[in-house]
């Protein structure tokens, strides 16, 4: 993620701000440019539009889940109606490109459940931002109302409600954004780290498998690398839970659970592949990373991918000692044997090749 300032008084602003906290200018972000631009009454005639860091305020506004999901995203009305141009509804709500992929959210009497889904949609979000960093095709249920992207956000709390991904849907149970909940979970399945975000990376890398490992070469590269994608899945997921992960699974996985079927290898790899490259993106912007390690200028190819992992590992020690001079658990706990970094690498090559 980068490193935002005001473009009307150059105050250092975060991700989810709406308002400069110095001179209380109204913002949005852009998808677009990817970065947080001021709403203006009138943008300056000549003023370069989203260029010049102002937009016009009677042309762009804030989503409409400003309140229910704290959404600082712009999006582009008509000058007559103040309604949301096409694609984004034929006059119902004004809603960027991220919440217009949530199709199933708590009801309004949820007060609870619609904390959480705030919380879930500001995951998503950075998700969505880093799809778009990396080229990724976003294609939503309005394209392709068979296999296109989607998001159901509900509570166990008050429905039955699975995690997982469903030809290009994503359920998320929103229970998992209160920490007591989420934290018992991933002591009971032996897990080193646990987090909404990392819930949609693992997630979205189950969708992007029928994108990526699209052609022979990919199929067979993908078997060579992970095993056979179609192997039995709930007697993979049977056996998982009933004799866990086989003994010595550290040396060829990233996780214990992506050692359960090929599938799931997969989505755990592609997970990690987007915290390291967010991480290195943020840490850059910051300045304790090469300025090279940005997602606006891509690492392509072999020798990409080996610098990626070569400004990572370093980065991932220094974070992990900071962290516990605070007093926490370090904030990677993985290790990356040659195995997963040559899976990762397969990641990293379909990324491009769907790019080019």
């Amino acid at each position: 993620m980068r490193d935002f300032a005001c473009p009307n008084c150059g105050q250092q602003l975060a991700f989810e701000n709406s308002v400069c906290l110095s001179c209380s200018s109204p913002l949005g972000f852009s998808l677009t440019l990817r970065t947080l631009v001021v709403i203006a009454d009138f943008a300056p005639t000549g003023s370069g539009g989203q260029l010049s860091g102002v937009v016009d305020g009677r042309r762009y506004r804030l989503c409409d889940n400003l309140h229910m999901a704290k959404c600082n995203w712009l999006v582009q009305v008509s000058d007559e109606t103040g309604l949301a141009q096409a694609p984004h509804g034929n006059g119902g709500p004004a809603l960027c490109e991220s919440c217009r992929l949530t199709r199933t959210r708590p009801n309004d009497l949820d007060s609870a459940g619609l904390d959480a889904f705030a919380e879930a949609e500001a995951a998503k979000r950075r998700l969505i931002v880093e799809l778009a960093e990396l080229g990724l095709p976003i294609v939503g249920r309005d394209e392709d109302p068979q296999n296109g992207l989607a998001f159901d956000l509900l509570s166990s709390v008050t429905d039955k409600v699975l995690t997982g991904h469903q030809n290009g849907v994503i359920t998320l149970d929103l229970a998992e954004a209160h920490d007591p909940h989420r934290e018992q979970l991933r002591i009971e399945m032996d897990e080193p780290y646990r987090t909404l975000l990392g819930h949609f990376r693992h997630e979205i890398g189950h969708h992007y498998f029928a994108v990526l490992v699209a052609d022979d070469t990919a199929r067979q590269r993908f078997r060579e690398l992970f095993g056979d994608p179609s192997a039995d899945y709930q007697a993979a997921l049977d056996l998982h839970y009933s004799q866990g992960a086989p003994p010595g699974w550290e040396a060829d996985y990233v996780s214990s659970y992506a050692s359960m079927h090929a599938a799931e290898d997969w989505a755990e790899t592609f997970a990690h592949y987007l915290h390291i490259r967010d991480t290195l993106d943020t840490a850059a912007a910051f300045g304790f990373a090469p300025a090279g390690a940005t997602l606006d200028r891509p690492q392509v190819g072999r020798a990409g991918f080996d610098k990626i992992i070569d400004l990572w590992l370093p980065l991932a020690w220094a974070l992990n000692m900071v962290n516990r001079s605070m007093g926490h658990p370090d904030l990677y706990p993985f290790v990356l044997p040659d195995p997963v970094l040559e899976k990762m690498r397969l990641v990293h090559e379909l990324c491009a090749a769907a790019v080019a």
